[in-house]
């Protein structure tokens, strides 16, 4: 009976251990992405679906978002772990509030543009004078304001803001001469629309000067002060860029896992591959080392612009390196 005893509490102590073991091995990682499924966060859905995130031990429950959610709010409200954001809201809550780190840098070019037609009289910036320009809100404003602070226009004295929600029916309506639009989302749905391409003008944030980061993952600063919670992320940083660098290597693949995650049913094999096709042109530095890396002068580039907003800047006060930091890439990289 007592080696009987011995044993049933050996092996209760064993399973028990085990269960522990396996619990530990399953940390869970919650993630708010910018928008609605789509191409644009195909890294995610990739790592997701092959099993890149299990492999690292972690549970990963991977939240879109739409129309009305903000990946700031739903991280302040202790709704994620790490959202992906734009440098410029993320920097703009920081300084209202909340505190935002960039823990990595998956697009490390920018895709925004504001999309014309040609009819409405616009050849070059200087003509937006006087026009209606369709603007995304919910943070994704700041890149326009500074570019219009840029050429001296001023809001409703100079250019009238139509506040754009997520379609192209302002330029489809006549509504607006130019539009918001991403090269690997909007821009497409104008031509889809049964505009000519040869019909249409599009200004690149990037070519005139007043590019920011896009699609970063951030934390709250609080969070990583704690040693155990920056390993987290590193396993889901170092699983995630997986996912981003298949993507990128077969669109269609991609695609595939994209339209199979949306559960509306709205996500297209076709537009969804056009799509990847387009935002691993905003990851130049996919399948290298430093893909996810947030390289400083970009950062300080970024802030520069968002200092250099005239009356209006979308920040006022450098953060300086606590707004971010290379200790996730380190453990990602390990």
């Amino acid at each position: 009976m007592i080696r009987r005893s011995i044993l049933t509490r050996s092996l209760l102590a064993a399973v028990l251990a085990a269960s522990g073991f396996a619990a530990h091995a399953q940390e869970k990682v919650t993630v708010q992405l910018k928008w609605l499924p789509q191409a644009q966060f195909a890294g995610y859905y990739v790592a997701q679906s092959k099993g890149y995130y299990k492999a690292e031990g972690l549970d990963v429950t991977i939240k879109p978002g739409g129309p009305d959610i903000s990946p700031v709010q739903v991280i302040a409200g202790k709704g994620a772990d790490v959202v992906v954001n734009w440098m410029p809201d993320a920097l703009a809550a920081r300084e209202a509030g909340v505190p935002l780190v960039n823990i990595a840098q998956v697009f490390n070019r920018s895709g925004l543009m504001l999309t014309c037609k040609k009819a409405s009289g616009v050849n070059s910036p200087k003509d937006l004078k006087g026009k209606t320009l369709g603007v995304w809100f919910g943070g994704n404003e700041y890149p326009f304001l500074n570019w219009m602070a840029k050429l001296g226009l001023k809001p409703d004295t100079d250019i009238k803001i139509m506040k754009q929600g997520f379609n192209v029916d302002p330029l489809l309506q006549n509504q607006a001469a130019c539009i918001s639009t991403m090269i690997y989302n909007e821009y497409w749905q104008v031509v889809d629309a049964g505009v000519k391409e040869s019909d249409l003008i599009t200004f690149f944030y990037e070519k005139e000067g007043v590019a920011s980061l896009e699609d970063g993952l951030y934390a709250l600063e609080g969070k990583l002060k704690d040693p155990a919670f920056v390993a987290r992320m590193g396993k889901f940083v170092k699983a995630t860029l997986k996912g981003w660098n298949d993507a990128v290597k077969d669109p269609a693949g991609a695609a595939k896992i994209v339209v199979a995650a949306d559960p509306s049913g709205s996500a297209t094999l076709k537009v969804q591959e056009r799509q990847m096709k387009n935002v691993a042109t905003l990851i130049s530095n996919a399948g290298t080392a430093k893909m996810g890396y947030l390289d400083p002068a970009a950062y300080e580039r970024t802030v520069k612009v968002l200092l250099a907003g005239g009356s209006s800047p979308v920040i006022k006060k450098d953060p300086g390196k606590a707004a971010y930091t290379h200790a996730v890439f380190e453990a990602a990289s390990k």
